[in-house]
């Protein structure tokens, strides 16, 4: 199981219209370049994401994307869903039926996975993957953080065990 390049490319192309579109509509042109991203894949994955309501094409000179929602009102998952990336741990699509029509042994367990996965990415929004790339932590990141991490993200030292 791993995210595609098409939920990647998607996700990355959405934080770069929200990066850049208080300049006007940005250009899918821009963004291939900029995130060096094929304009055709580009406009297949924008093409989906209009027809989902996430982002709003402005036609003529100057034209190009924006949002069509507010930043907070944009999940990971939203995006993802829209250009049909399925994330699914599953062997049987989650219908299961993996072992002989039955749920094989860790059925229960990818479907677990696939769960907590989305709620995480419905979690994080893209005002918070904005604000990341300003340098600002977002609470979704922190909060999804290891102890451990957490506390070298923070620069408090981590002190040996005894």
């Amino acid at each position: 199981m791993r995210l595609t390049t098409k939920g990647r490319f998607a996700v990355t192309a959405m934080i770069d219209v929200a990066l850049r579109q208080h300049g006007g509509p940005v250009t899918l042109a821009g963004i291939a370049d900029r995130q060096k991203i094929s304009l055709s894949y580009l406009e297949q994955l924008f093409g989906k994401l209009r027809r989902n309501h996430l982002v709003a094409s402005v036609r003529g000179p100057g034209g190009g994307y924006t949002l069509a929602k507010p930043l907070a009102a944009v999940s990971v998952a939203d995006i993802i869903s829209a250009v049909d990336e399925p994330l699914d741990a599953t062997s049987c699509g989650g219908k299961g039926n993996c072992h002989d029509n039955h749920p094989c042994m860790t059925h229960h367990l990818w479907t677990s996975l696939n769960e907590r996965m989305h709620e995480y990415l419905h979690s994080v929004n893209l005002e918070e993957l904005v604000r990341q790339q300003h340098g600002t932590p977002c609470a979704a990141s922190v909060a999804a953080m290891p102890e451990r991490s957490m506390r070298q993200s923070r620069r408090i030292p981590v002190m040996a065990a005894a």
